[in-house]
This record gives C-alpha cells, structure tokens and sequence, in this order.
C-alpha cells in the first residue's frame, strides 16, 4: 500500500482493476475517453512517434460517423437509391415501430434477394422526399459499414472503441437511425477466442434504453442460427417478415425501375419484356428469390447488347432475348425457355 504504483493509482482515481481493465480490454473508465483522441488503427500514420500534433488534432476532429458509416439520406438526396415501389405495409409497421417510446427497433427478417435492404433505403428516400409523417421528417438514416468498422483494428480494443465512438455519436442525434444490414455479422464481431464481450453486447445496454434506434436486415436461416439463441439480443427488436413479393408485384416493380436499366444502357424494354422477366425467372431460377432475379435478367439482358458491335446492338430489348438471358443463368437449352 505505500508503493509508488498505488500512490499514483490514488491520485489519479484508478484502482488496479481499472488498470488491468483498460490495458487487458480496451475499456476506459471514463465513457468520454473514445471521443477525446483519434480512433486507434484508423491511421497509419499512428505508429509514428514523429508524426506532428496537428496530424493528430485533425484526426480528432473527423467524426466516427463519417468514417465507418454511409448517410443514406445523402445517397438518396444524390439520386444514388432506386425509388421503393409497393412495400406500403412493411414501411409502415417500421415507421411504427421506430416511432416507440422503448425497443424502437425494427429488424426486417426474409429471405435473401426480396428486397429487404431496399426498404431500409427506400425509407431515406422518402424522408429526402418529404413521404413520411412528420415525425420522422427529420429524421437521418446512417447504414453501419462493418469493413470500415473492421479494418485496421489491429490490437485489443480498437473495435470496441470505434463502435462505441459510433454509438456515442448516434445517441446525441434524436433524430438518427441506425441501419445494419446482415445484422447477424455483428454478433460475434470483435470478440477474441475465449472472450464474450462483441459487438451485440456493446449494443444491448443503448436499444435497451431507446436511445439508439437502430434498423436491421438479416435472413431467416441467421436469425435462426444467432437472434434464437440470444434472447437478450433478439427481444430488444421488433421482428418484421418480408415476404417474396408476387409475380404481378414484381412486374410493378419492375415497371417502376425499368427506367433507370434504360438510361444506364441506352435502351428500351418492351411491356411484354419485363413481363417475361418476371414470369421466366419465376419458373426457371429456382434458387432464387423476387424481384432479385427477374431485376438480374433485365440488367444482364441490357448488358448483353454492349458485347455486340455497335452497330448492330439493338435499342429494344423483347421477349426473345429475355428468354436468351434465363437460359443462361438457368443452364438449359434455349429452346425449352418459352412463355
């Protein structure tokens, strides 16, 4: 007790718990400690002892924000995001699940390729566009990037910090959302061989509380496998179900998008093109999902024209090179493709 090494823990308010904590785990006993310096491995510069301080002041200032997640609202406001046709229900129950005083949390749950990411990103488009009710009208949509997130974390800790920077920052904005599609890459994430703390435990005490609302996307197979098994985690979230979308669905939707196909490759779909897409892909393309596979057909069938020489590409894409297309993908003969 009269050693040097507790004379110092007393005056600076530790104790050795709290010494071995931070050095063993990364974990500071003041919350603020991950807002007051640069993320560490989040420059390569870092290992520099003469790198300048005011390298260091300006990578301060950058917000975690801005480094490890992308504003859905500016991509939309770019025109980055294709418009959000039908869905009207699947909208709806989220805006009503975020708008809960407590585990305003809304996790859309389908199968892979119906369109689940879509709805989080159509939802910022409607916000930019004014299309949603004014209690969200303020509201900004931040999708976590987890390879931002990941890379560089090069020691104990660093993944901990750089995402409790996020949720820091994400719990002083009211009005911001959290989007993580594949939310089920997250449990696990960060966590060591024999260690417990990862990223859905960092994130339990803040969708707890309401403070962080957060949206996530993941397949029935990994909900299954991950949501089940950790009912602390999954009852903190509201379960929405995305349903594959019908066939006469899916040519609106379709119908809705085309548009863009078009301008990308300087073409023009037919009715009874988009048609077949629909209705070939349905029947041929087993082992995937709507609107996926018949939105994948169109657009390989308008990429198909720029291997033709030029002049002989055609400016109408109809019904025969749709069923060219799926027998492609489907790997049977072109003759036994056919309405």
């Amino acid at each position: 007790r009269e050693s040097n090494a507790a004379y110092f823990l007393q005056e600076q308010d530790m104790t050795r718990y709290d010494a071995v904590n931070f050095i063993a785990h990364g974990v500071a006993k003041d919350p603020s400690y991950g807002e007051s310096r640069p993320v560490i491995g989040s420059s390569e510069k870092e290992d520099d002892p003469f790198s300048s301080d005011q390298n260091s002041a300006e990578e301060a200032k950058e917000s975690a924000l801005s480094k490890y997640c992308i504003d859905l609202n500016a991509k939309a406001a770019e025109g980055n995001i294709d418009p959000l046709i039908g869905r009207d229900e699947e909208v709806e129950r989220c805006v009503q699940v975020l708008c809960r005083r407590r585990k305003n949390n809304p996790l859309l749950v389908g199968d892979p390729g119906v369109g689940k990411t879509a709805i989080a990103e159509g939802l910022a488009r409607k916000v930019v566009g004014g299309d949603t009710p004014e209690v969200l009208s303020k509201t900004t949509i931040y999708s976590l990037d987890m390879g931002a997130l990941l890379a560089g974390t090069r020691y104990r800790g660093d993944f901990e910090e750089r995402l409790k920077a996020v949720v820091n920052e994400l719990e002083a904005h009211p009005d911001a959302v959290l989007f993580i599609d594949e939310i089920h890459t997250v449990i696990g994430a960060g966590a060591t061989s024999g260690g417990a703390m990862d990223a859905s435990n960092l994130l339990k005490p803040a969708l707890q509380g309401g403070k962080l609302r957060t949206m996530g996307s993941t397949t029935y197979k990994e909900y299954r496998q991950h949501f089940e098994k950790d009912r602390a985690l999954s009852r903190r979230f509201q379960k929405i179900d995305v349903k594959e979308p019908s066939v006469d669905d899916t040519i609106k939707i379709l119908r809705g998008i085309k548009g863009y196909f078009e301008d990308h490759h300087n073409i023009k779909y037919t009715a009874e093109a988009i048609k077949s897409a629909v209705e070939l892909s349905a029947r041929y393309i087993t082992d995937r999902k709507l609107p996926d596979k018949a939105i994948d057909v169109i657009d390989e069938a308008g990429a198909a024209q720029h291997l033709v020489v030029e002049s002989k590409r055609r400016k109408t894409i109809g019904i025969k090179e749709i069923e060219a297309v799926v027998a492609k993908i489907a790997r049977i003969p072109p003759k036994n493709v056919s309405k």
